[in-house]
């Protein structure tokens, strides 16, 4: 087993995943500005959906296998940053960087083709934006608030959902869409829970300051 390196690389095995997932991001984007737009008759709660166009339903398989794999290489690369201690200050910009202009930018095109409601996009990015500021003021003065269970399990919800709404179209009779919309309506809660939940890790972090 490879030992730890205390001095890791700036080309380590972490970060060559991430950059791979930043390279993916174009490639998942532009595969869904390549779906036709469609004349829509339903509402998010219908369970009749239309026949795809064009080559549509390629182009959303194609985005769901990339986007799929872009998830799996910001576990990897994690995994392997904390194993081997390849943990660097590139790393920690462009990790969570490239995570965010993945889902974010995923989420804001399906809002543009109407496969998402904007404001339960605009309650994800708001969070975001508002977890970003509360470790940036706690982190200047050396304070770390880790990512709590809740995140994570917003995350992977919320991923999940993404890749069904991808996919857009039935699957065996299955109404992915509306299995997708279902998810990511459990994806906004956790998104509000969580961040009620890091507002008070931030309170209590400035506490202990006071205190300290």
């Amino acid at each position: 087993m490879p030992k730890p390196d205390s001095h890791p690389k700036l080309m380590n095995a972490a970060n060559v995943l991430t950059f791979a997932r930043i390279i993916l991001v174009p490639a998942v984007l532009v595969l869904l500005l390549l779906i036709e737009p469609e004349v829509r008759t339903i509402n998010w709660w219908s369970m009749e959906m239309p026949e795809p166009v064009g080559r549509n339903q390629f182009y959303g398989i194609l985005a769901v296998i990339f986007f799929v794999v872009a998830s799996l290489t910001d576990l990897l690369d994690g995994y392997l940053a904390r194993k081997y201690q390849l943990v660097t200050n590139l790393g920690k910009l462009l990790d969570p960087l490239a995570d965010k202009i993945l889902v974010l930018g995923t989420m804001i095109i399906l809002v543009q083709m109407g496969r998402l409601p904007g404001w339960m996009v605009v309650v994800v990015l708001s969070r975001e934006l508002a977890v970003t500021s509360l470790r940036g003021v706690v982190g200047a003065d050396g304070v770390v608030i880790a990512a709590s269970q809740l995140g994570k399990y917003k995350t992977v919800v919320q991923d999940f959902s993404l890749g069904f709404v991808m996919l857009y179209y039935p699957v065996h009779g299955v109404n992915v869409y509306a299995v997708g919309i279902v998810f990511f309506m459990l994806a906004v809660a956790l998104t509000i829970w969580s961040g009620v939940d890091y507002f008070l890790a931030f309170r209590g972090a400035l506490s202990g300051k006071k205190k300290a």
